[in-house]
């Protein structure tokens, strides 16, 4: 049943938002009263929280996978964007902008994980890139690794970008040519092309 109550309260928060989904919508939903709820979760934060990690560990396990294969650096990153545009539904009400504004502490302690996986992953995409001749090798990977994440965050921040006028889908494709030209060499451009025209 706990589980249930995750699956089916994670999948609210997606597509409503952390704050606009009560206790009563998640019981509703799954057809249970708000007591078989308050059995598993002590309060909606410990849910909220819950939640927010599960989706965590579906997303890192994910990321890990395709960053096994050891594909084409560039291959891999519209890989993981695909991969992670599924998973969040297109951030329609924004979670993570929610999670920041109504429930930082939780928001402080994913962001610091979401750096740890995010970080490793593009370190090792960055340096096989460079090996492959895909990248420049004069970039300094620690710094364009740390302004990636620190990038991944910002075009998630509705005030910055409304979802009135940038769908999440939008944003990272703008993002990741922002990013993939920057630091592409000509032959990594030639494999950048074939996903931006």
């Amino acid at each position: 049943m706990k589980e249930k109550i995750l699956l089916g309260a994670t999948n609210l928060f997606l597509n409503y938002g952390f704050k606009s989904v009560t206790m009563d919508d998640i019981a509703n939903a799954l057809g249970i009263s708000k007591k078989t709820i308050y059995q598993h979760f002590d309060n909606k934060t410990m849910l909220v929280k819950a939640s927010a990690f599960y989706l965590f560990k579906v997303i890192s396990t994910g990321i890990d996978h395709i960053s096994s294969l050891e594909m084409n650096p560039i291959e891999e990153i519209y890989n993981i964007k695909k991969f992670i545009i599924q998973h969040l539904k297109d951030e329609k009400s924004s979670p993570q902008y929610q999670l920041q504004k109504y429930y930082p502490k939780i928001f402080k302690t994913l962001k610091n994980k979401q750096f740890e996986v995010m970080q490793t992953c593009v370190v090792a995409n960055l340096t096989r890139g460079i090996k492959l001749g895909l990248y420049r090798d004069n970039i300094n990977v620690d710094f364009i690794s740390r302004i990636y994440f620190n990038s991944m965050i910002a075009i998630k921040d509705n005030d910055l970008f409304p979802l009135t006028k940038f769908s999440i889908n939008t944003l990272m494709s703008y993002y990741l040519e922002y990013h993939l030209r920057g630091i592409s060499t000509p032959k990594g451009l030639e494999t950048l092309n074939q996903f931006t025209t």
